[in-house]
C-alpha cells in the first residue's frame, strides 16, 4: 500500500504508516472517530477526486456527469432510507458547514436560535461566543436541571422559548451522554412557532441502527449531521429533512451557491457506501453493542466511586469529572493515557471551573472499540485499566498497561470490511 506515495514523499509516507501503525496498536476511545471500512477507503481515494460536479444531479454546471449523478443521486436515496426522510443533502464538507447552512437558509441575520450551552454538552456551532456565527444570528441557551442525572431543565427552556421567540430550537450534543426527551422539544417548539432542528452528528449511527430514537419520528423538521462518528463513513456532513420541500429547497441553494463551490464527489461516493453499510442488518447489531458496551465501561467507573456527569449513559460516549474522582486534570489524563495506549480527550464538565485546555473532565466511547469487535468484558478491562493509570499516574504503571493494550489490539485487528 501507498507505493507510489513512498516513492515520490517519502515525509508523508512516514507520515501516514506511521498513523496505521499508532492505530493498529492502540485502543481509540474517542467518542467522534471510528474505522472505516476499506471500501469507504477506496471510493475517497477514486477518480471521482478529479471531477467538478457544481450543482446537483440533473442540475450540473460543468459536463461529463453521467456518473456523479448515479453516485449522488444513490447518496440520496439511500440517507433518506437510513433516516426516514423524505429529502437529503449529502453535500456539505462537514458537520459544522451542514449546521451553518441550515441556519443560513432557515435563518435571518439577528434571527435567535435555543440550543444546549457547550458546558453541559451542547457543540461549538449552537451559539458558542468564539464562533462567527453569533455576530449574525441570536443564540441563547438551556441546560441541564440536574449534573447528576443529566435531566434536562424542560421547564426553564420553555421560558425562555416564550420569551426569545426562537426561529429554531436546536437539540443535539457533542459531550450528553443521554437520550433526550424529543417530544417536549416538539412541544415547546410549536408553542412557540419555531422550526425544531437536531444536530445528531454523535448518534447518527445509533439513530441509523435504530439502537436510538429517531427524531423524525416525534416530528422535528430537519437534522443535522456527520458521516463519520457512529456512522462509521468518511468525514463529512448531512442534511435531512423530514418532509417539507420549502424548506429543502432553502438547504439545498444554502449549501450551493451560499456556501460551498463543487462537492468532493469522492467524499460523497464514500457516504454513499457508508450509507449502503449502515442499511445492513449486521449494521443494527453493532449500534446496539456500541451502547452495551459503553454502559459496560461506565459501571466500571461507577462500581470504583468515580463521578461521571449524569450519572452514567444511554448512548456511546461517557464524561468523567477526573479532578474530582482521581485528582488528575482532564490534560493530564490525557497525556498519561494516550502514553499507555488509550486514546481519549479532555473535556469540560458543567460548570467547570478549569480552563478549557485543562478542564476537569475526560471523554471517551466505544464506537471504534465496537468495530474491533469489542464486547462488554473486554471494554470492562479496558476501563479499569484506564482506573490503573488515573490512580497510580506513574511510569511503570503506564508501561504495564501499554504493553496490555497493545494485546488487546492485536487481538482485535482492524478490520477490513463489515459483513
Amino acid at each position: 500500500m501507498y507505493d507510489f506515495l513512498r516513492d515520490q514523499d517519502t515525509d508523508i509516507y512516514d507520515a501516514i504508516t506511521g498513523e496505521d501503525t499508532r492505530q493498529a496498536e492502540g485502543l481509540e476511545l474517542i467518542p467522534s472517530e471510528n474505522y472505516v471500512s476499506l471500501a469507504v477507503r477506496e471510493a475517497l481515494s477514486s477518480s471521482l477526486t478529479n471531477k467538478y460536479a457544481e450543482g446537483y444531479p440533473g442540475k450540473r454546471y460543468y459536463g461529463g456527469q453521467e456518473f456523479t449523478d448515479k453516485v449522488e443521486t444513490l447518496a440520496i436515496e439511500r440517507a433518506k432510507q437510513l433516516f426516514g426522510a423524505k429529502f437529503a443533502n449529502v453535500q456539505t464538507h462537514a458537520g459544522a458547514q451542514a449546521n451553518m447552512a441550515m441556519y443560513f437558509a432557515l435563518l435571518s441575520p439577528g434571527d435567535t436560535v435555543l440550543g444546549m450551552d457547550l458546558s453541559h454538552g451542547g457543540h461549538l456551532t449552537h451559539g458558542h461566543p468564539v464562533t462567527y456565527l453569533t455576530k449574525i444570528f441570536n443564540f441563547v441557551r438551556y441546560k441541564m436541571k440536574d449534573v447528576e442525572t443529566g435531566e434536562i431543565d424542560y421547564d426553564e427552556m420553555r421560558e425562555v422559548a416564550k420569551r426569545e421567540k426562537p426561529k429554531i430550537l436546536l437539540a443535539g450534543y457533542s459531550a450528553y451522554p443521554r437520550e433526550l426527551d424529543y417530544e417536549k422539544f416538539v412541544s415547546i417548539g410549536r408553542e412557540v412557532g419555531a422550526l425544531v432542528v437536531m444536530d445528531v452528528a454523535h448518534i447518527a449511527g445509533l439513530i441509523a441502527g435504530k439502537a436510538a430514537k429517531n427524531p423524525f419520528d416525534y416530528g422535528f423538521d430537519v437534522i443535522t449531521t456527520t458521516t463519520h462518528k457512529t456512522l462509521r463513513g468518511p468525514r463529512g456532513g448531512l442534511i435531512l429533512t423530514r418532509e417539507d420541500e420549502e424548506i429543502a429547497k432553502k438547504i439545498d441553494k444554502a449549501v450551493f451557491p451560499g456556501m460551498q463551490g463543487g462537492p468532493l464527489m469522492n467524499t460523497i461516493a464514500a457516504k454513499a457506501v457508508c450509507f449502503g453499510e449502515a442499511l445492513k442488518p449486521s449494521f443494527q447489531t453493532y449500534a446496539a453493542q456500541v451502547i452495551q458496551n459503553a454502559k459496560a465501561m461506565a459501571d466500571v467507573f461507577i462500581t470504583d466511586g468515580a463521578r461521571l456527569i449524569t450519572g452514567g449513559t444511554d448512548n456511546h460516549l461517557i464524561l468523567a469529572d477526573v479532578w474530582t474522582s482521581y485528582g488528575i486534570s482532564g490534560g493530564e489524563a490525557e497525556k498519561l493515557l494516550d502514553e499507555a495506549g488509550i486514546t481519549l480527550n479532555k473535556n469540560a464538565i458543567a460548570d467547570d471551573t478549569r480552563k478549557p485546555m485543562d478542564p476537569s473532565g475526560i471523554r471517551f466511547g466505544t464506537p471504534a472499540l465496537t468495530t474491533r469487535g469489542f464486547k462488554e468484558a473486554e471494554c470492562a478491562e479496558v476501563a479499569r485499566l484506564m482506573i490503573e493509570v488515573l490512580r497510580a499516574k506513574d511510569t511503570a504503571t503506564v508501561e504495564r498497561v501499554r504493553a496490555r493494550t497493545k494485546e488487546l489490539a492485536a487481538a482485535h485487528p482492524i478490520p477490513e470490511s463489515f459483513a
